[in-house]
């Protein structure tokens, strides 16, 4: 046992005390934990990627808070918290199903005379259904009560039992059922894994209305909410231009080739679509079933993951994040709502208030992260990325795997500090980005002052209208103009 994970242990609520002997128990025997090592792929499934990977101490206790960085000090408290959390480990959608069973048909009709492993393949169960069309695993559900026992733990003066009892705390969502459903883990792990509430509680907690999510969707599914954003990328077949080219290219090229040697399937029967969904089944079966030896992953090399890690990437990119301004400048309802929060418990903290909501939860999608991220500056690169750069951008900043896995949360805590000199100082933020401190773009500090902040941010707080930066009629005008 870790000198840390000891410490942790004396110092952690009954509850988690009891949940630590437990995970160590059955970890002990070889029941629920997760592989202790890290396959060589694991880093590069782009948004398919596991929690663990960006966390990788959590492979061994799954809810070790990492404290090893430089929070503020005991003279500045947390006054606040508002998250925005993508839901936990999925299925697969309908659309991925379909092209895994048109892969796996291949390998039946074409792989009799191919490899090894191209058998294994044709004996692996395809167990894969049209009714799980996303919707989230157990393993998701346990990366949420995971994530609420580990926040809680790191900042146990916002999150107490009166205050959710009191509902002091509020849980929004998307509609979607893996992000309602991953609401509902995240306050099941807060109820009876941090507070320890027994799981026979219901009748008493019925008086609890917060333990509902509230679900918005204008918020965290701002993206379908926008016309411009939807008939320029969304529904515009030019606008991935970039990873068309990137899948018609030479490393691409080599990968499917690679791929039809090992399968003896034609190269003209494949393509790279189907290859991102042979290497995402890899991921599938790792990230839900903790199967880190399936047939589906003996099929690529490191290198193929880089390149298929790019084309991910390349989705996100100009999907979601610097590609087009569109898809940054969507989501600023959803940044001005967080601020707004934010100014709310300071203005309650000024006139010695109690702040009438310390803990904010909202749960979307990596559709709903990384637009923000990017409204931000944040994981910026000096050049775009594009389907020729791939050589290039090996050092990319712009990894979805890495900013964006299963159950990646962006934090902000504000601060109310004491020993302010200046009344500028008395209140401060930080973020985190999946429980690691994050430098603010403008500064590279971990620790900024909230005017600030708000300063850094003003374009966004004033300039910014999502009503005006949706509107299509206005901006196919705005193009005319141009010509």
């Amino acid at each position: 046992m870790s000198f840390a994970f000891s410490t942790y242990r004396r110092c952690a609520p009954k509850a988690v005390q009891m949940l630590l002997i437990s995970v160590t128990w059955f970890c002990s025997g070889g029941h629920t934990c997760l592989i202790s090592q890290s396959p060589s792929l694991a880093s590069y499934f782009g948004t398919k990627t596991r929690y663990e990977e960006v966390n990788q101490f959590l492979l061994e206790n799954p809810i070790l808070v990492n404290r090893k960085q430089d929070l503020l000090p005991d003279t500045c408290t947390p006054l606040k918290i508002v998250s925005v959390i993508r839901h936990g480990t999925r299925y697969p959608t309908k659309n991925q199903i379909k092209k895994m069973k048109k892969m796996y048909s291949l390998i039946q009709k074409y792989g009799g005379d191919g490899s090894e492993l191209a058998g294994k393949l044709q004996k692996w169960n395809m167990w894969y259904e049209d009714w799980m069309d996303g919707q989230l695993v157990k393993k998701g559900e346990q990366d949420m009560k995971n994530l609420a026992i580990r926040l809680a733990t790191l900042f146990p003066s916002l999150f107490t039992a009166d205050k959710f009892k009191n509902c002091k705390m509020s849980f929004l969502t998307s509609s979607k059922h893996r992000c309602v459903d991953s609401t509902k883990a995240f306050i099941s792990g807060l109820e009876h894994g941090y507070f320890g509430f027994p799981p026979n509680s219901g009748a008493e907690m019925e008086d609890v209305p917060c333990r509902e999510p509230v679900i918005n969707d204008t918020l965290m599914r701002f993206f379908d909410h926008c016309e411009k954003f939807v008939v320029q990328v969304e529904d515009n077949d030019t606008a991935m231009h970039e990873l068309d080219k990137f899948k018609q290219g030479p490393e691409m090229t080599k990968v499917i080739r690679k791929i039809s040697a090992h399968l003896n399937v034609p190269e003209r029967e494949l393509s790279a679509d189907l290859i991102q969904v042979a290497f995402f089944t890899c991921s599938f079966e790792l990230a839900i079933n903790n199967v880190a030896d399936s047939p589906w992953c003996k099929l690529f090399d490191e290198e193929d993951g880089k390149v298929l890690e790019y084309l991910n990437d390349l989705k996100q990119y100009w999907k979601r994040g610097y590609g087009f301004d569109i898809n940054t400048r969507s989501s600023c309802n959803l940044f001005q709502h967080i601020i707004k929060h934010l100014d709310a418990a300071v203005a309650e903290s000024k006139r010695s208030q109690q702040i009438s909501t310390p803990v904010v939860m909202q749960f979307g999608h990596a559709e709903t992260l990384l637009p923000l991220l990017a409204l931000m500056g944040l994981f910026k690169d000096e050049e775009p990325l594009t389907a020729d750069s791939f050589s290039s951008q090996g050092d990319r900043k712009f990894r979805s795997g890495q900013i964006v896995p299963y159950a990646s949360n962006l934090v902000f805590v504000l601060y109310h500090c004491e020993l302010a000199k200046t009344p500028q100082e008395e209140f401060q933020v930080q973020m985190l980005l999946n429980e690691n401190l994050l430098p603010f773009p403008h500064s590279h500090e971990s620790v900024c002052l909230y005017e600030d902040l708000k300063k850094q941010y003003g374009h966004l707080l004033n300039y910014c209208h999502v009503k005006e930066e949706c509107d299509l009629f206005k901006a196919m005008h705005a193009s005319e103009d141009e010509l």
